[in-house]
């Protein structure tokens, strides 16, 4: 069976930067819906579009086509205070904590705004230092500003279910977030983080 829209594609996978350092190549494969659901990348949904079983590749995603540009002003200092215990480098939330000393209408004014962008992706911010007072966060993916380039290899292809077609992923699925740390150890998701953000050559800020 080729690949076309509405197929469930299992494809394994290696990233690296553009230099060939890998950084991730994970034992199983990315399984995702074929056709526009957002699964992956544009450009490999366009990469192994009416391929078969056993199809393989390499293709280059420039920044744009990947993760985005590095934005600097995703780079926030925030005072210690504001966070729970423990805390350590690599730890991730949800938007920013607000400040205690928030004044009443600038809570109004943030609360409206929670409202107008309630259905937006909530940004997600690592915690890349932390210092006695403050801690630095960075809301960019780990691999922003990268170019990567991607080994895929198709290991199997089958016709997506009405259910997953409806709910626009895989039976069982989650949405695949390349290059994240998840359940991993906190060690683990700090060494990632050092290593993602060391390829990129972008330097943290410290507070040292």
């Amino acid at each position: 069976m080729k690949i076309q829209k509405n197929t469930i594609v299992s494809l394994r996978y290696k990233l690296t930067d553009a230099q060939n350092n890998v950084i991730e190549e994970p034992d199983s494969p990315m399984i995702y819906l074929h056709g526009g659901y957002e699964g992956t990348f544009p450009k490999i949904e366009a990469l192994v579009d009416g391929q078969d079983i056993g199809y393989e590749a390499t293709i280059q995603l420039e920044p744009n086509e990947a993760f985005g540009e590095y934005d600097p002003e995703l780079l926030k200092i925030e005072p210690r205070a504001r966070f729970p215990e423990p805390l350590e480098v690599g730890m991730q939330f949800e938007g920013v904590p607000d400040a205690d000393s928030e004044s009443d209408d600038a809570a109004q004014v943030a609360s409206a705004e929670e409202e107008d962008d309630a259905d937006a992706e909530p940004l997600i911010y690592t915690v890349t230092d932390v210092a006695d007072n403050q801690v630095v966060l960075d809301g960019n993916h780990p691999l922003a500003g990268m170019a990567l380039r991607f080994w895929v290899q198709v290991e199997d292809v089958r016709a997506a279910t009405e259910d997953e077609i409806e709910n626009r992923h895989p039976e069982g699925g989650e949405n695949f977030t390349f290059g994240m740390p998840n359940d991993a150890e906190d060690d683990d998701e700090e060494e990632f983080l050092e290593k993602a953000l060391g390829l990129q050559g972008h330097t943290s800020r410290t507070l040292h």
